[in-house]
């Protein structure tokens, strides 16, 4: 039901290969085109974004055979592949450690909150096996593992960043002023949750591999290496001193554990952080998303040329700029070169033609 052959997943692994290695002379593109027609019988389960909206007495199987439908309609070109992510919302290491996971679906999101907000000195971060969040996840990933069985890449959930993570006990205000109060309690959870977050990111890959393909996240750039897409959210509100002291150190030693390390630099309040971003050597690429209200994708060469000229790889999202014309045409234009980009993103199947007039110039058909 799955449009893909699985031998093509040979030539996906070989062009990610020499693109997260630096090798590959041509932007790499995961373009997915949706609206396809499809060949079996409809899911029985409304469309939500957020796995978590789901009733948890629906089985695991039905949630996969919902991904197997919305699969079918898709089409994948370049060097695109079919992908699926469990996703709870950004940062579910804070509910499967023990705050609230509340579903909102007027506005389409979830949040995490604590139970009661605590001093940080009372706080601790436990493993709880039998916890909610921890089996629905698990479940779900162990059935599209027996589902697809190699064919479709499931991508790890998105787990959150270790500040993130801690906000969620300690929201955003009361954590701000224990970095100035409490800055070796803050030291302290920060390195709890580092265990917590690597004892999750290892429990779920055992699941996951090695029948997945490879390695993905909430943004589906292949690696056949451990890859994750990491964040801090919470330094949006904190000086560059501050993301020296709180947050590159922890970063950095996830750095180093991980195979393909990337980084989500959300919003213009985290410029002033990626130059000590760019002297992570193992950090493998940035990741820039300016946000809503804010100048396009293309319409910042500058940060783009910087993460490049700092011998890291980036990424970027389909879509066109005010010109008309595709995002990275532009961008290519004011680089000068497409080498280390990586342009994701879906498209309605009517694209297609322009779309692939576009690929080929790249030599990516």
């Amino acid at each position: 039901m799955i449009h893909f052959a699985p031998e093509r997943w040979d030539t996906v692994r070989e062009t990610y290969r020499k693109w997260w290695a630096g090798e590959l002379d041509r932007p790499a593109f995961f373009i997915n085109f949706t609206g396809a027609e499809s060949d079996r019988q409809p899911s029985k389960l409304p469309n939500y974004l957020y796995e978590s909206y789901y009733d948890l007495d629906i089985p695991s199987e039905e949630v996969v055979d919902h991904w197997d439908w919305v699969l079918s309609q898709q089409r994948w070109v370049g060097d695109g592949y079919p992908a699926i992510w469990p996703n709870f919302g950004a940062g579910v290491l804070s509910a499967i450690l023990g705050a609230r996971l509340r579903n909102t679906p007027d506005t389409d999101t979830v949040w995490f909150e604590p139970e009661r907000i605590d001093e940080i000195a009372d706080i601790e971060f436990e493993w709880d096996r039998d916890n909610v969040w921890l089996r629905r996840i698990s479940e779900i990933m162990w059935s599209a593992m027996e589902k697809w069985n190699g064919l479709v890449q499931v991508g790890m959930t998105d787990l959150g960043g270790n500040l993130d993570i801690l906000s969620a006990f300690r929201p955003s205000a009361n954590l701000l002023l224990d970095l100035y109060d409490h800055p070796d309690e803050v030291d302290r959870l920060t390195w709890r949750a580092h265990e917590m977050w690597w004892r999750a990111f290892d429990h779920f890959n055992s699941i996951l591999q090695p029948r997945n393909p490879g390695y993905t996240a909430w943004t589906p750039i292949f690696s056949e290496l451990p890859y994750y897409m990491l964040q801090c959210d919470f330094c949006y509100m904190i000086s560059p001193t501050m993301f020296d002291r709180f947050v590159k150190p922890e970063l950095t030693a996830t750095c180093r554990r991980l195979g393909n390390p990337f980084y989500h630099l959300d919003g213009p309040g985290q410029l002033p952080h990626l130059k000590s971003l760019l002297e992570i050597e193992e950090l493998a690429g940035v990741q820039w998303v300016a946000g809503d209200g804010q100048p396009l994708f293309d319409e910042w060469p500058e940060v783009y040329e910087q993460i490049l000229n700092a011998g890291k790889l980036t990424q970027i999202w389909h879509g066109r700029g005010r010109n008309g014309r595709f995002h990275i045409d532009n961008l290519v234009d004011a680089l000068g070169t497409g080498k280390g980009i990586i342009v994701v993103g879906n498209a309605p199947i009517s694209e297609k033609p322009a779309i692939m007039e576009m690929l080929a110039r790249y030599g990516a058909v």
